[in-house]
């Protein structure tokens, strides 16, 4: 009986169902799960949209590239680290004539020229550990990496390019060659709650396009906030970018604490918000650059900006004898451009040098408002 019962009830449910309409299949959404010596890469390659690859606490030797929408890659903490992949030993090569005891004779042909600088095919060739890729043509969208260390790459530890929706959140970036969370050509991107420090250039770095000149792009309500940025060369850079939120950072210990910079293209850069960041004694010496004169000291820079408003923050400890030191900073850019309709207002100042606000600017205007200082240069800003 308890058998037909069953049966009974699964011939109602089945006409029940035909009654009503089939409802529609919702698509699973799977975890797959990555172990100590297994391949990230391979899982990620596995992955469909709305999947997560878990990796698990260990140390991964290896690169990771993303190129499909919706998928998360996530970690466990800082106990999930991402380095290079061990490079194998080369074996050494015996000279010509070693084996028959015959002396190598010197070639009479001249040194073949250097071969052209090899262009990076892939995520690891460029040097980086986690790489998220569109095309040129199309966006990858609602990617997220998160939750994981990511260490020692040449380049930049997590690199995304041609994004849109990109969300890096509670991740460890440390002792990167060059950045340590980095995008160009990308919209809608949340850069959160994370950790970038001892990176050779920017803690984070945002930018239009990194192999050529042109105009600000629009970075459509991209969002930088709440991670803590020390001890790289520069805390967080923008560059030739628009629409943005800088917000709610701590950012000490490195050369520059935040530069928002800007050039002759057109649509110029600016029109965003660096706001309520703490940026305190980043007073780290760096050498100059073919770009930058050396930095020491510098809180927040803006250079060839329009329209860039910087408020609320609480800028201290900042001191160096650079042409950019100061706790805020206005500098026209390298090329010549001026910075116009900025405005800095609100914001608290102690114990910067040469001053708390600093202008170069010769325009009229840009403003200063409402901002607790001691200090300017030129008097009268504060």
């Amino acid at each position: 009986m308890k058998r037909c019962h069953i049966a009974y009830l699964a011939c109602t449910a089945a006409l029940v169902g035909t009654a009503l309409g089939a409802a529609p299949a919702v698509a699973a959404h799977s975890t797959l799960v990555v172990r100590p010596g297994e391949s990230i890469q391979k899982a990620v390659d596995a992955a469909r949209a709305g999947d997560t690859v878990l990796v698990l606490a260990g140390t991964y030797h290896e690169s990771v590239t993303i190129r499909t929408a919706h998928v998360t890659l996530r970690g466990v903490g800082s106990g999930t680290v991402i380095e290079p992949a061990k490079k194998a030993k080369k074996a050494k090569k015996k000279p010509a004539g070693a084996s028959t005891g015959k002396a190598t004779k010197k070639s009479s042909k001249k040194a073949s020229p250097k071969p052209a600088k090899k262009v990076a095919k892939s995520c690891a060739e460029g040097g980086n550990g986690i790489c998220v890729l569109g095309t040129k043509t199309k966006d990858v969208k609602g990617v997220t990496v998160a939750d994981l260390k990511v260490t020692k790459f040449s380049r930049t530890g997590v690199f995304g390019m041609a994004t849109d929706g990109l969300t890096v959140r509670g991740v460890n970036a440390a002792n990167n060659g060059v950045w340590g969370i980095a995008e160009e050509r990308s919209v809608r991107s949340l850069l959160r709650d994370n950790y970038a420090h001892g990176n050779g250039d920017a803690g984070v770095f945002l930018a239009n396009t990194i192999q050529e000149e042109a105009g600000a792009y629009d970075a459509k309500q991209t969002l930088v906030s709440h991670n803590r940025l020390e001890g790289n060369r520069i805390g967080v850079t923008v560059r030739r970018l628009r629409n943005l939120t800088v917000a709610r950072n701590y950012v000490s210990g490195n050369c520059a604490g935040v530069f928002v910079v800007g050039d002759e293209n057109k649509p110029k850069a600016g029109h965003l918000d660096v706001t309520a960041n703490q940026v305190v004694a980043n007073n780290k010496s760096c050498a100059k650059t073919e770009r930058l004169p050396a930095l020491k000291g510098s809180g927040i820079v803006l250079t060839g900006t329009e329209q860039a408003r910087v408020s609320r923050n609480w800028v201290a400890g900042n001191s160096g004898k650079s042409p950019l030191s100061g706790g805020i900073v206005l500098f026209k850019s390298f090329v010549g451009v001026a910075g116009t309709n900025n405005r800095v207002d609100g914001n608290v100042l102690s114990e910067n040098s040469p001053a708390d606000l600093v202008s170069t600017e010769t325009g009229k205007t840009n403003s200063f408002e409402r901002n607790s200082c001691r200090a300017s240069k030129p008097a009268g800003l504060c």
